[in-house]
């Protein structure tokens, strides 16, 4: 069977974008039970839409409802499965039993994916999850190659699913309080704070009293984790029995999922890992790992905290291309005379273009493109589309 790409979709706006780049799949959250409080997510008409925008495409949309729930979001919550089940979602991602237990009771057609937060790190646990309703579950990030295929050995009916791409988090999948413990806002709920990327000064006592341990004068990013990149190892997850390879990254920016997503959907359709290897560089990142997905790894850690900005700047998103001319929404200023290089899903990726005959939203001639989110017109000969996107290669240091 061909592996899922799944992608996530913050908002309907990034939910277009990613399935535009390749996606087969998005994973969204409503505005209550999903873990991502801090995205933007989605008003009910707006999963409605969504829904109805990838089923015309073939598409499937799933729903995250994956907090731990408490007795007070039994109610909501039962009515909100009725309502993804009105809407045709095509299935709902719970970390709780409970919510398992609802979902199938209240709403028997909806098909129940089981969350990494519920930490699935063993066959039985897989067993227990499918006897339970579940036709799906998406793997702890800590398991590797190994351990995957002998879940999929003891439990071949069951849909397996593994993030390939994104921000780790440095306790095991859906087990961190440090959240709650730091600031009040339990990551358990939707509200972590990422507490796990700051500074940390480690002090010793002896008997002179307290020492700071520290490796500079910030202190030290000790529970700072590196980002996961599987895509060179697509054939071997595949083989390990995974049928959907997720992608990490309600939060991050319509750039940087129209950059990964179209990188691993050119990779599934056969094009080489390593010819992607640089396109996975062009957007911001933390330092790559594979994990623990080739077995034990002692360097996932990234001690100083750093983000590697990508070697590529957001200029703009294509809207449409018209007689010679295509016109384009603003995200970063460009100049007439500057030379861009296309982000897009179709023949005209990694193509470059000058800026010639630039021209403002009025139709007058300007020599630079300089109003945030303006609308600019400029001659064009390339095969571009909607929704294609165009970036500055930034000078190397």
């Amino acid at each position: 069977m061909r592996p899922e790409l799944l992608a996530p979709a913050g908002s309907l706006a990034k939910l277009k974008c990613a399935l535009n780049f390749g996606a087969d799949a998005v994973y969204a959250g409503g505005k209550a039970f999903s873990l991502r409080a801090f995205a933007d997510n989605f008003t009910e008409e707006e999963l409605a839409e969504g829904i109805a925008y990838a089923h015309e495409r073939g598409k499937k949309v799933y729903v995250a409802a994956n907090i731990f729930v408490r007795n007070a979001d039994l109610a909501p919550l039962a009515e909100s499965f009725r309502s993804l089940e009105r809407m045709g979602a095509d299935a709902v991602l719970v970390s709780d039993l409970g919510a398992l237990a609802l979902c199938r009771r209240v709403a028997p057609a909806l098909a129940v994916h089981i969350s990494t937060q519920a930490n699935v790190t063993n066959a039985e646990a897989a067993r227990a999850y499918r006897a339970l309703g579940a036709s799906r579950v998406v793997l702890a990030r800590e398991l590797s190659f190994a351990e995957i295929a002998a879940i999929h050995a003891a439990c071949p009916d069951l849909e397996l699913e593994a993030f390939v791409h994104g921000a780790m988090c440095i306790s095991y999948s859906g087990r961190c309080y440090l959240s709650d413990y730091l600031d009040d806002r339990p990551a358990n709920r939707g509200a972590c704070v990422q507490a796990c990327r700051r500074a940390y000064r480690i002090q010793s006592k002896g008997q002179s009293g307290w020492c700071d341990l520290e490796e500079d004068g910030r202190g030290t990013y000790v529970m700072n984790s590196r980002d996961l990149n599987l895509s060179a190892h697509l054939d071997e997850l595949a083989a390990a029995g995974v049928c959907s390879f997720k992608i990490e990254g309600r939060m991050k920016s319509e750039y940087y999922l129209a950059t990964v997503v179209n990188a691993y959907r050119r990779i599934l359709d056969g094009a080489p890992a390593a010819a992607l290897a640089d396109e996975l560089e062009t957007c911001d990142h933390r330092a790559y790992t594979t994990a623990f997905a080739l077995g034990e790894n002692h360097d996932t850690l990234l001690p100083d905290g750093s983000q590697a900005a990508g070697t590529c700047t957001f200029i703009a998103v294509v809207l449409f291309r018209k007689d010679g001319y295509v016109c384009v929404e603003m995200r970063n200023r460009f100049r007439v005379g500057e030379v861009l290089e296309v982000l897009s899903p179709g023949a005209a990726f990694g193509s470059c273009i000058a800026v010639e005959d630039l021209r403002d939203a009025a139709g007058a001639p300007c020599a630079d493109a300089k109003l945030v989110q303006g609308r600019y017109t400029f001659a064009c000969s390339l095969p571009l589309a909607a929704g294609d996107i165009l970036r500055r290669r930034r000078m190397r240091q």
